[in-house]
């Protein structure tokens, strides 16, 4: 029995090339679709991100030169993509998980 996938909706950001390369985007995407039909990942491709809400979780794509990070949401009828950023330290900025946050709220608000 083939599972129904959800919608990918976004919130902020788009995956091209450039910024990532080939490669970086052919990777983003077919995690994007493993998301899609219900499967759970884990690390080192993905891992949860309770400090910006619940089922919020981070994807990450080695790409060239940086490691792109992919923040989404985990709902019952889709996969919400927040934000999509190149991670320079260990820390995740304060700056983007305020901004996601907020796009979160808006979006159950409306």
């Amino acid at each position: 029995m083939e599972t129904a996938k959800r919608p990918i909706g976004w919130l902020h950001g788009e995956i091209k090339t450039p910024p990532f390369s080939r490669q970086a985007r052919i990777e983003a995407g077919y995690l994007l679709r493993q998301l899609q039909m219900g499967k759970k990942l884990s690390l080192p491709q993905s891992r949860p991100m309770p400090d910006i809400g619940k089922r919020c979780h981070e994807l990450r794509v080695v790409d060239e030169t940086r490691t792109w990070r992919i923040v989404y949401r985990i709902d019952s009828n889709a996969i919400l993509v927040v934000e999509i950023f190149d991670k320079k330290t260990q820390k995740t900025p304060k700056e983007v998980i305020r901004n996601c946050q907020q796009r979160l709220r808006m979006y159950d608000t409306t």
